[in-house]
């Protein structure tokens, strides 16, 4: 019972630190990284709404709504909070274009953006507060991931979904005030909401579902919140107690003291990796690499003999497919992926799609791709995702580079400007048209918005 009551108490500490982010202002760094993940998740949720799962997911919730103060991506009907998060999870996860944190092995943003917007529009929250709920959830986000560690990934078990639930609890509850003992029941409830396994990447078709784990994760975290704020209790030793998530996923192999190691001094939101392309992360630096040994211009398939590519042997292993069969296989595929960045643009949405795919063109390239497992790749997995690349083209000659840290990564991220390039881009392809610009503005300025309906209403179109 003592050993219980003192892994309990690495949960506590994370959350008490949680709840006293909405105290004072965050320390400028932090804010101004938190309005960069916002900014680029919103970008990746007005042009994720335009896909068919998005749809088809906005179509079901509008069936079932109930109607509510919160906003959708693209849709002029008020949600319920946990209709809205369900609703934007779905659609920022929709197209392999949202943040990552490597080390943990979890995108955070398509979580914790979601359910902390839900929670603010429900509570009328101000910007300031919003801005907690974001630091609050991509730290929770990543300590539990990192507790866990790589064995229930390396199980089949998609992490943004087991952890996402009760790190959008914590954001959820942040933003709305929890005290501690309501936020240990909305942990303890959402614990319980934990799941997604990975057979979208098993090669029998991904289908539409892994879209569909943020969204869950999101509405599942809402829920929870209010179901804490209502009364509704929950264990306060699901988290890291006995028969808790960290032990029922991770058994021995848990490492509990993540969950409060260095807090305040640790900022996890500083190691978020924001992508260039719609691709798996193991994916971005096989593509960044090619492009650069390609040159400004498309090689021919009749150009390029073979591609030899070193890389962790977990991408080796689930990311080989050479024959994807819809857009989330094609985004997990190296040999489709690689044949893309060389023949054609990896980042045209439409490369991906399934006439596209249909195209033997574009696979003329997979049967010439070699994959290996690189040792120095291997050896930072999952800290850092490295790529070694070979080319040899027709005519005799050879290209080579290596990079262990892609563009985007926190080593080597995106600047400003292209963060709100990216974002312009992709929100000029939201279903409704959007002022992006004042969006853009709105995100800057979110520390002094007194309620973030200032915000939202305008991602509705």
């Amino acid at each position: 019972m003592k050993a219980e009551t003192n892994a309990s108490q690495h949960a506590l500490r994370l959350l008490e630190f949680a709840s006293t982010l909405a105290a004072e202002p965050l320390p400028k760094g932090i804010a101004a990284r938190a309005k960069r993940c916002l900014l680029d998740n919103l970008g990746c949720g007005l042009f994720g709404a335009s896909q068919p799962w998005s749809r088809i997911m906005l179509d079901e919730v509008l069936a079932d709504a109930s109607k509510g103060a919160c906003t959708a991506f693209g849709c002029e009907q008020g949600l319920s909070p946990v209709l809205a998060a369900l609703a934007n999870g779905n659609a920022i996860h929709g197209f392999e274009l949202d943040d990552l944190i490597p080390a943990a092995l979890i995108h955070p943003g398509t979580v914790i953006v979601p359910a902390v917007l839900a929670a603010a529009e429900a509570s009328g929250a101000s910007g300031r507060r919003v801005l907690a709920g974001l630091v609050a959830g991509y730290e929770a986000a990543a300590r539990i991931s990192l507790a866990l560690g790589v064995e229930p990934s390396q199980r089949g078990f998609h992490k943004t979904g087991v952890v996402g639930p009760v790190a959008g609890a914590i954001a959820a509850g942040v933003v709305t005030g929890l005290a501690i003992p309501q936020l240990q029941s909305a942990v303890g409830l959402a614990c319980s909401m934990a799941s997604g396994i990975k057979a979208f990447a098993g090669g029998g078709g991904g289908g539409m579902v892994k879209r569909l784990h943020a969204g869950r994760a999101a509405e599942a975290g809402v829920r929870a919140a209010q179901l804490a704020r209502r009364g509704f209790t929950g264990p306060a030793t699901a988290l890291d107690g006995h028969l808790g998530l960290l032990e029922v996923f991770s058994g021995a192999s848990a490492q509990r003291e993540h969950l409060s190691q260095a807090l305040s001094e640790r900022w996890f939101i500083d190691d978020v990796w924001i992508k260039v392309y719609p691709l798996c992360g193991w994916i971005q630096g096989v593509a960044q690499l090619l492009l650069a040994l390609r040159g400004p211009q498309p090689l021919s398939p009749a150009q390029v003999k073979k591609v030899t590519i070193g890389t962790s042997a977990f991408a080796v292993k689930h990311n080989g497919n050479r024959s994807p069969r819809d857009e989330m296989e094609a985004q997990y595929s190296i040999p489709y992926c690689a044949g893309l960045a060389l023949t054609a643009d990896p980042g045209d949405p439409k490369a991906f799609l399934l006439e596209a795919l249909a195209d033997p063109a574009a696979h003329a390239l997979s049967e010439r791709v070699e994959l290996h497992v690189d040792a120095e790749s291997e050896a930072v997995y999952p800290n850092r995702f490295g790529s070694r690349i070979r080319l040899e083209l027709a005519n005799g000659e050879t290209r080579q580079a290596f990079t262990l840290d892609p563009h985007g990564t926190a080593t080597d991220p995106l600047t400003d400007s292209e963060v709100a390039q990216k974002f312009l881009r992709l929100a000029r392809l939201s279903p409704r048209a959007v002022d992006a610009a004042a969006i853009q503005r709105r995100v800057e300025d979110l520390d002094t918005l007194k309620n973030v309906h200032e915000l939202t209403l305008l991602l509705r179109g």
